[in-house]
């Protein structure tokens, strides 16, 4: 690495002019403060170039310019934190001795090749010594740091190693390139990249041991994690992914280009963890060794489809604005829809576009802001095509034949089961497949579909919101008020029958400070349950949201969704539905409006992405609109009664197409 004085003097020298006072000026304030990671962490800086020798080391961000975060007490905290877990997070790489090797042979002579660690320094190389960047879970040298962008606080690698089901485990990534001049093959270059799983960590005031885990205390925290593990009876091997077996070696080759890498790594650091947390919290790791990595290796649809939506989730979640990311969003999304439509054409390889299809269509849940102008393809449209598929595969029929019963459920049936039910709420619909989930309510024997392992609530209740959905479909078809309204108290009893036994909701811990998936898997159940009497209620004829049954449900509604983990870390990005059908019928000055905000303050920058920022978005406008309503003169000296604004209006009425899942 080169020194400070040599970087100078070969800047000067590249000007052809000797450095101006304000150059020697600057160049001397540099020298005597150093990085601005070093002086946060009171070390000695080398000031190395690009980066010095303790921030390459580490994996740190290098900033010779003054970073926002500087200024700020809590921030300039915080990122002390975030560098002090990640020094914790080396030392124990360091010592279970995992190394990567990372093989670059480079032709003689072949000046205008494409830069590698070899020949070339670059703070965004993606091939830098694996001794020094494979061991982290995030890499701060990616994309995000050459525009100066703020990383993201990712979950702390003591609560990860201490809270998780299983123990954490790292997944390499390995990507290739070859690099031809006139057709003619020179340069092959092999990178492997690697990031960690993690998990919730427990709730705020939890005492967490320092470092190094050993000896009596880390043998009592696994047996007390084992305990409750047996108490929840997990399955970890609920779903079938539609991969073969599980990825033992967790590695995956993907041949790429320098910016689809960058893509590709941000996807798995900061992507993947959001997509399915409760699936997660259940079944630590299945998300990235059983369905993502391996689709990613195997589906070039996939592939594309993650791409598109990590590029997505660059310019919403970091406010990347310009023609290249936009032209990356775009590239790899029409890439994606090319794929599958001509798997359709060919009529081949139906679980593979299927899943693509519903990639396309869940990972917006993720990403992505309520006022996005990329062209794009409504999601129902997607729907359908998957639609074709599932019906290709029988699917249907295979989950509900009483005589075949699965060992696992099939994952992308579950999924689409998901979408189906709550995607037919956002339309006004029934669901596609709302029969096979009658069968599988009244099914003594095999009644459950995975949506509980999948996204937390009990399958019973989402059966019974299909059917809520269907009956909102007939009334909208012309069903007498009378006719509806018995079906409206037959669904009501039946709902009560999913309440039986079930305790008052509290906070999902167990006594040791891990999270408890069982507990979560109630909570979230309730929650559902009374979004669900709400989504009922409101078909009643005459329904208004200040009638005293409506606000008492609300009310109950935040009690429950107070008892599930909040901030960056917790779930109700996966009950955006539940906070849409409960915050929609809220009055002004109800607690719920307050809990809410409260919520979205917690989330920070999140709250503004995927699902839950566009039921943010849409609840806001409905309450302004309830609002001015209640508030107007027409309104308090009619003696007709007044209209209930249903959100579903307020978002056609807006122009708005979305599947708040």
């Amino acid at each position: 690495m080169a020194s400070a004085t040599a970087t100078k003097t070969k800047s000067a020298s590249k000007a052809g002019t000797n450095p101006t006072p304000k150059q020697k000026s600057q160049m001397h304030r540099r020298s005597r403060t150093g990085c601005y990671t070093c002086r946060l962490r009171r070390k000695k800086c080398d000031e190395g170039s690009p980066m010095c020798t303790a921030c390459k080391h580490l994996g740190l961000v290098c900033e010779y310019k003054r970073p926002m975060w500087w200024s700020n007490n809590d921030a300039r905290r915080k990122h002390k934190d975030d560098i002090k877990m990640i020094i914790k997070r080396k030392k124990l790489s360091e010592k279970s001795s995992h190394s990567i090797q990372t093989s670059v042979n480079s032709p003689p002579g072949l000046s205008h090749s494409l830069p590698t660690s070899a020949t070339f320094s670059d703070p965004l190389d993606r091939t830098r010594s694996a001794s020094i960047d494979s061991h982290f879970a995030f890499s701060f040298n990616s994309p995000q740091s050459a525009h100066e962008f703020t990383p993201f606080t990712t979950p702390q690698m003591p609560t990860d190693f201490m809270f998780s089901p299983f123990s954490p485990y790292e997944i390499d990534v390995k990507t290739e390139r070859q690099m031809f001049v006139n057709d003619i093959p020179t340069l092959r270059e092999s990178t492997t990249s690697t990031f960690s799983t993690f998990h919730t960590p427990p709730p705020p005031g939890t005492i967490l041991p320092s470092f190094p885990l050993e000896g009596e205390w880390t043998e009592q925290v696994y047996s007390e994690r084992r305990e409750s593990l047996t108490e929840e009876t997990l399955n970890v091997n609920f779903f079938d992914f539609s991969h073969g077996p599980t990825m033992s070696q967790r590695q995956v080759a993907i041949e790429l280009d320098d910016g689809d890498q960058r893509l590709l790594d941000h996807f798995i650091q900061f992507v993947l963890p959001t997509i399915f947390p409760i699936l997660e919290s259940n079944q630590h790791g299945s998300v990235s060794s059983d369905l993502i990595l391996p689709a990613l290796q195997n589906n070039k649809g996939y592939l594309h489809c993650c791409l598109s939506i990590a590029a997505q989730h660059i310019k919403s979640a970091m406010g990347l604005q310009g023609e290249e990311i936009d032209s990356d969003i775009m590239r790899h999304r029409y890439a994606t829809i090319s794929s599958l439509c001509d798997a359709l054409n060919r009529d081949e390889n139906h679980q593979q576009i299927l899943e693509a299809a519903l990639g396309l269509i869940f990972f917006q849940s993720c990403v992505g802001r309520f006022d996005d102008s990329l062209p794009d393809i409504p999601w129902h449209q997607h729907f359908q095509a998957a639609i074709s598929l599932v019906q290709k595969l029988d699917l249907p029929r295979i989950v509900s034949d009483p005589n075949e019963p699965l060992a696992q459920a099939p994952f992308n049936m579950t999924l689409t089961a998901w979408i189906d039910i709550l995607g037919a709420t956002m339309q006004g619909r029934a669901p596609t497949f709302a029969h096979t989930y009658r069968e599988k309510h009244l099914s003594p024997t095999n009644p459950s579909l995975g949506l509980r392992e999948l996204m937390g609530c009990e399958d019973r209740v989402m059966y019974l919101i299909s059917e809520i959905a269907c009956l909102e479909a007939l009334k909208k078809d012309g069903m007498d008020d009378i006719t509806l309204c018995q079906h409206v108290h037959v669904l009501g009893d039946q709902i009560g029958l999913t309440e039986l036994g079930e305790g008052t909701p509290i906070l999902p811990f167990n006594s040791n400070g891990s999270l408890s998936p069982k507990q979560l898997s109630k909570n979230m159940t309730a929650a559902f349950r009374l979004a669900a009497r709400i989504y009922l209620c409101s078909l009643v004829p005459g329904f208004y949201p200040t009638q005293a049954s409506c606000v008492g449900l609300v009310e109950k509604l935040t009690t429950v969704l107070q008892q599930i983990p909040s901030g960056p870390t917790g779930f109700d990005r996966s009950l955006s539905w539940v906070y849409l059908v409960g915050g929609s019928v809220s009055i002004a000055g109800s607690s719920f409006r307050a809990f809410f905000e409260d919520r979205v303050a917690q989330l920070g920058e999140l709250a503004s992405l995927g699902s839950f920022g566009r039921a943010s978005s849409l609840l806001h406008e409905v309450w302004l609109q309830a609002d001015q309503q209640a508030t107007s003169p027409i309104s308090a000296t009619s003696e007709a009664p007044q209209q209930y604004i249903h959100w579903r209006d307020v978002m056609q009425m807006k122009g708005w197409d979305y599947l708040l899942i």
